[in-house]
């Protein structure tokens, strides 16, 4: 016995000696600042971006035509607004209402970077209205904020690229690689005529980017208890996503006689049995990414969770909701409260995680609600997850650069998102795709995010510029 407990003892101090190791030995990622280029704010820059968001360029779904007249006014706008834009890229407009500028470099050798905003919003839930500051298209200006749709998601990166170059051909400046800025129209479901269609224009071009820059990556202050930094979360991918509706048909019938295997019975069994069998938690790329950079912030005992993944992976996984999820959206059947649907349908989400696809999922919905249940795709929309862009390439390190030097107090840490971009389109033309404008978020501010009173701040605005100019500038 005393041999059993010798063994045992000599095992934990073994394991806890590895565990702090490995603590120790997980050292900080980050990149040292440099000093900005100074630039000249455009005194006008929140105008413009208040006069931006009340051109109501709303996407209401895929039978919607878009709004011509909101769309080419926008147009027209910009035109009006940036002239030395105007005068010095080419422009091409795809399926009418998505913009490719073109601005081109003097080094024809350098393969150029895309820059990816886009111009469309999300419908207002009229009942919402009066929970607004302001009217969500007026573009009300306060002492700190500029309130309306689109000032977060996302005419506030579009606006920022059209300043920042504004500024910079005012400097004369002159980009050793082509950038081209690409602004799609239908973002919001789905990308299919806008960036899709960019896409396919610059591969038919022949065009090779270095890198995609678009939206999904922000700011994040206060999302992480007892963890004080603010953190720049670059998304390297994004998870895939698919709707799948399950169908019951029975022979119906009374209510007064209710058969064993009920119609609803059955559906609501099935939605509970995948609820109740979720895909697993994996630490896949770019989640181990993760782990290192945020890690190595971490305070002592913090820092040991994520140093150690081989033991302590599940919690960290679960708060990063590192696996395919699974989400119950809608629901159908029945037609009087006396009779039995013969009919019952159910969708549900899926957000799916590199390494499973659309197949693999649909297989685990049939193995785990078994017969009876049809199980088909739901929607025009679903897509695989995207691929992982990697960390060693120039293209990252001057956007890390870039990060680190405007907000020196920030900790970059690459990861993954779990919403969908246009950014998906553009791996087929471009080196590395990230996703990343300093829009910061808190845990009050999230809610804003195609929902109530949706505004920036000054300040993160004045950011967004002062960023995408200095951005510009470090590819040269």
């Amino acid at each position: 016995m005393k041999k059993l407990i010798l063994v045992l003892v000599a095992i934990f101090v073994v394991l806890a000696a590895v565990v702090v190791y490995n603590t120790l030995s997980l050292s900080s990622k980050q990149v040292g600042s440099e000093p900005v280029a100074s630039m000249d704010f455009p005194g006008t820059a929140f105008q413009n971006l208040s006069k931006a968001v009340q051109y109501k360029t709303i996407s209401f779904g895929d039978d919607v035509m878009p709004d011509s007249t909101a769309f080419h006014g926008f147009h027209q706008f910009l035109g009006e607004t940036y002239p030395l834009l105007h005068q010095n890229l080419s422009l091409e407009k795809i399926n009418e209402y998505s913009l490719l500028y073109k601005w081109e470099g003097s080094d024809p050798s350098l393969n150029p970077i895309v820059l990816l905003s886009h111009q469309d919003v999300v419908p207002v839930d009229e009942p919402t209205l009066t929970e607004w500051e302001a009217g969500p298209f007026e573009g009300k200006i306060t002492d700190s904020h500029i309130i309306g749709r689109g000032t977060l998601d996302d005419k506030s990166s579009l606006m920022a690229l059209m300043e920042s170059v504004e500024v910079l051909l005012q400097e004369s400046f002159v980009p050793k690689q082509t950038i081209y800025l690409a602004f799609g129209h239908d973002e919001e479901i789905g990308g299919g005529n806008g960036a899709k269609a960019i896409a396919k224009y610059l591969k038919d071009k022949g065009v090779r980017a270095a890198m995609t820059l678009d939206e999904g990556g922000f700011l994040a202050e206060n999302m992480i208890p007892d963890f004080d930094k603010v953190v720049a979360m670059v998304n390297l991918a994004e998870k895939g996503y698919a709707s799948f509706n399950l169908i019951v048909k029975t022979g119906g019938g009374h209510s007064s006689a209710p058969p064993e295997e009920n119609t609803l019975g059955m559906l609501a069994q099935a939605i509970v049995d995948l609820e109740n069998n979720q895909r697993p938690y994996k630490l896949v790329k770019p989640i181990d990414y993760q782990f290192e950079y945020m890690g190595a912030e971490m305070p002592f005992f913090k820092k040991m969770a994520f140093a150690n993944p081989w033991l302590f992976k599940g919690p960290v996984l679960k708060a990063l909701n590192a696996h395919t999820t699974t989400a119950p959206t809608i629901i159908e059947g029945g037609v009087k409260d006396n009779v039995i649907p013969t009919v019952g349908k159910a969708t549900v989400n899926f957000r799916i995680l590199p390494g499973e696809t659309i197949e693999s999922v649909k297989q685990h919905i049939q193995e785990t609600v078994g017969e009876g249940i049809e199980v088909e795709l739901a929607g025009k929309f679903a897509t695989n997850p995207s691929p992982v862009s990697g960390i060693d390439s120039d293209a990252f390190k001057n956007l890390e650069k870039t990060i680190r030097s405007v907000f020196p107090e920030s900790v970059v840490v690459p990861g993954l998102i779990g919403g969908g971009t246009d950014a998906r389109y553009f791996y087929d033309i471009s080196d590395d795709v990230y996703r990343f404008y300093p829009v910061r978020v808190n845990p009050n501010s999230m809610s804003m995010f195609h929902g109530i009173d949706e505004k920036i701040s000054k300040d993160n605005y004045k950011e967004m510029i002062v960023f995408t100019y200095n951005l510009i500038k470090r590819f040269n």
